[in-house]
């Protein structure tokens, strides 16, 4: 059974998949979502949850530098709990500080073009999530 590494924001999900063993991430799709509307991009992820024999979902947690929990991290628990209920698998929140940072990095490191990263950055993210989250647990 696979994980799957989600990084919600109001207007996109990236999403990753571990591999069986759960050792590696990998980046498989960004889903275009509407926050505002309710729109989550539920469809997609049950055909991805399927397709890949999904058993847990990791979602970043975007905690502020302090540690407290802001507008975005009380929406990554919305959103958590959303899928929960929706999938009834068990869903752990990550503390993403800084990947989405981390990603952009990486990113201009390969010089990958402006508009390519903001392609991609989001399914990056997720990747980053979901691999920290893997590495916890070894």
């Amino acid at each position: 059974m696979k994980i799957m590494g989600l990084d919600a924001g109001t207007k996109t999900v990236g999403i990753a998949i571990s591999d069986a063993f759960g050792w590696t991430a990998q980046g498989i799709e960004t889903i275009k979502i509407n926050e505002e509307a309710g729109e989550f991009g539920l469809d997609r992820i049950r055909e991805l949850v399927q397709e890949n024999e999904v058993s847990k979902f990791v979602v970043g947690f975007p905690k502020n530098m302090n540690n407290t929990v802001g507008p975005r991290g009380e929406a990554a628990q919305k959103f958590a709990a959303l899928l929960e209920e929706t999938f009834s698998l068990p869903v752990v929140l990550w503390d993403e500080r800084l990947t989405t940072m981390a990603a952009e990095r990486v990113l201009l490191e390969a010089d990958v073009s402006r508009k390519k990263r903001k392609q991609v950055i989001d399914k990056m993210a997720a990747m980053m999530i979901l691999q920290g989250y893997l590495d916890s647990q070894k």
